[in-house]
């Protein structure tokens, strides 16, 4: 409740811990996420279930889990202030995810963008959880009647389908699921790969050498940043911010910027006489400065294993209380009888 006793609007979000959080995860999103709890009661989960689509070493998807929720406390997500679960702790969501796979047409799933992409770039593994994911998606957003989830481009289709079932389901047995609103995050920095400036710094990079993560240590930070690619300019001012003709270093100015809070007319004043050698460690240095406390405190964290159960278990409670009121609605409307226990 805010000052005014009016209930907070609901927010969820669902992220997949499969790759490493980068510094563009954090910079265009993540860092604008600890707002929210002051305006919305905000619901995150690790979507280890919807991991499953492709195949995963165990131990790693363990582990990257419980660092996955370790570095999102770190980067600002207060547990006391929002809910962190596990999806695969709240089994009520593979349990409407069924119930909403029977609600879901054949051709809508069919016509999903992701699972075209997805399915060609695995298309040793093309399974029916690839197919059907998008079900499982309604029932992790369903289950807790937000009226917000926020969306990128590439998931904005999953949330369109999600307000169709939604509606198909309240046609045939009253109003039972909240339609929610897709929300568009206020945008942050857009970073792009530092070997590539044309291509969105990515989290599934196999590589890595174009991107930057949030557990790097800053000996590799440095690395990278030296070897960012920029042109053929140098001398005196050869740093300024030209998107189209210089994408490598206005990249760079973007970074600097997030992490300084500069505008790009005072970082091109900074650098009005210096070449590339200078400025490229000056963005990997303000970098490191800006991912020291985030990587210490994950790391923190992590180690203490006690602390971080305490996280997941209170969330999944939490969670699973709002879950299950829903599902027990959604099972009397279609008919199923009433678990005695």
């Amino acid at each position: 409740m805010d000052n005014n006793n009016t209930p907070k609007k609901v927010m969820l979000s669902g992220i997949k811990p499969t790759g490493d959080l980068t510094l563009g995860s954090y910079l265009g999103a993540i860092k604008n996420w600890a707002e929210r709890a002051e305006q919305f009661d905000c619901y995150y989960f690790m979507a280890d279930l919807h991991a499953l689509t492709t195949r995963n070493n165990p131990a790693d998807l363990r582990r990257r889990t419980r660092e996955q929720l370790a570095q999102y406390v770190a980067c600002g997500l207060d547990p006391e202030k929002n809910t962190l679960f596990l999806q695969s702790h709240v089994h009520e969501h593979a349990e409407l995810g069924w119930v909403l796979n029977c609600y879901t047409m054949f051709g809508e799933l069919s016509r999903m963008t992701q699972f075209k992409d997805k399915s060609a770039k695995n298309a040793e593994n093309i399974n029916g959880g690839l197919f059907t994911y998008p079900a499982l998606m309604a029932a992790d957003i369903l289950l807790y009647q937000p009226d917000y989830v926020p969306v990128g481009e590439d998931q904005k289709q999953h949330v369109e389908l999600t307000r169709d079932v939604a509606q198909r389901f309240n046609n045939l047995y009253g109003e039972t699921f909240k339609v929610p609103e897709p929300w568009i995050p206020k945008v942050g920095a857009r970073v792009m790969d530092l070997l590539d400036p044309t291509s969105k710094m990515s989290k599934s990079d196999e590589i890595g050498n174009g991107r930057v993560c949030l557990m790097d240590d800053p000996a590799d930070i440095m690395r990278k940043f030296k070897r960012a690619v920029t042109d053929s300019e140098s001398g005196a001012g050869c740093v300024r911010f030209d998107p189209e003709n210089k994408p490598g270093v206005a990249n760079l100015m973007q970074i600097y910027a997030a992490c300084t809070g500069k505008s790009f007319t005072e970082i091109e004043q900074e650098f009005s006489a210096a070449g590339y050698g200078v400025f490229k460690p000056a963005v990997g240095e303000a970098v490191i400065e800006t991912l020291r406390p985030i990587r210490e405190d994950a790391a923190r964290i992590i180690a203490d294993k006690a602390y971080l159960e305490d996280i997941y278990t209170k969330g999944a409670q939490k969670a699973t209380y709002v879950a299950r009121k829903t599902l027990r609605k959604v099972y009397k409307k279609i008919g199923l009888v009433e678990k005695p226990f």
